[in-house]
């Protein structure tokens, strides 16, 4: 197994565009990942939370991954979306994203489950034992009901295939900590926008981004920044982008995300069960925010 595969920037978390009757819009599918590399992104990750992955039929995410990495043809890594709180079905995706070519694949805690931290380190060593691809470990409690701690991350870190981590429990400490001792290499990526700039001042190397989506060039354009230590220029982008990316999880992600890219004509606000469109009080504070950033016409 090897997980020799180096990233650091940004990797949009792309959002699964749907027709009215719920289909997946493979055509916008396209034209989003067209915008995103042609703004500067430097990956895409299809089929994660933000891509409504858990109502995805294993067909459909297949397709998506497909769509995606033959959109892309090699311009930006992908980093697909494989994870499952089936060991078996995670290993599963993982063959696919390895049968397509993708570059990682990005695995997400097993939810509901709520394994112990053993539990954490066998799943993810029996999916890199089994593909040969790097993966991504995605630790995000508020999903999936239980915290994968520093001493399993790092233990996992030592694991050949597993490439790095994407953090977003929002426990600082806890970043700290793995990014004190991690091994060399070994990737760790932000999983909350809001948290990039300070997780990037302590040593992070990027961030799989939601708000991306909306605005790949300006973002991309404020993590190179912090890979530059540049961190006063990358604070006046962080600070001017900061409430919308407040705003993106003010309802369930994606909800606000797609609703956002609808509003700027770029897909149709369309979701499945159990998601529903965004309230019309915070639909009226996102279009704010994004008339602020010359991303929508002001309104008349």
């Amino acid at each position: 197994m090897s997980s020799s595969f180096s990233f650091r920037g940004v990797a949009t978390a792309l959002v699964t565009p749907m027709l009215a009757n719920g289909d997946v819009d493979t055509e916008s599918l396209k034209q989003l990942v067209e915008f995103q590399i042609t703004n500067g992104v430097q990956g895409l990750v299809p089929c994660g939370t933000t891509g409504e992955s858990a109502t995805l039929s294993h067909p459909e995410h297949h397709h998506v991954m497909d769509v995606v990495a033959e959109q892309a043809n090699g311009r930006v890594p992908i980093i697909v979306g494989a994870g499952s709180n089936s060991t078996r079905e995670a290993i599963s995706l993982t063959q696919h994203a390895r049968a397509i070519g993708a570059n990682a694949a990005l695995s997400v805690a097993p939810y509901y489950n709520k394994p112990t931290q053993q539990g954490f380190f066998e799943h993810y060593k029996a999916i890199v034992d089994a593909v040969d691809i790097p993966v991504f470990v995605y630790n995000v409690p508020g999903r999936t009901g239980s915290n994968i701690n520093a001493e399993t991350t790092l233990r996992l870190a030592e694991l050949p295939g597993i490439a790095g981590i994407k953090e977003a429990s929002g426990n600082i400490p806890q970043v700290m900590e793995i990014l004190r001792h991690r091994p060399k290499n070994f990737m760790v990526l932000s999983g909350d926008d809001a948290l990039t700039f300070p997780l990037m001042a302590l040593g992070a190397d990027g961030v799989i981004s939601v708000v991306a989506n909306e605005v790949p060039s300006l973002f991309s354009t404020m993590v190179q920044l912090c890979l530059e230590s540049n961190f006063v220029a990358a604070r006046e982008i962080h600070e001017r982008l900061l409430n919308l990316m407040n705003l993106n999880f003010i309802e369930s992600n994606p909800i606000p995300a797609k609703s956002a890219l609808a509003m700027m004509g770029m897909i149709t606000e369309a979701f499945r069960l159990p998601l529903t469109p965004m309230s019309l009080d915070h639909k009226f504070q996102l279009r704010r925010a994004l008339e602020e950033l010359s991303l929508v016409e002001h309104a008349a």
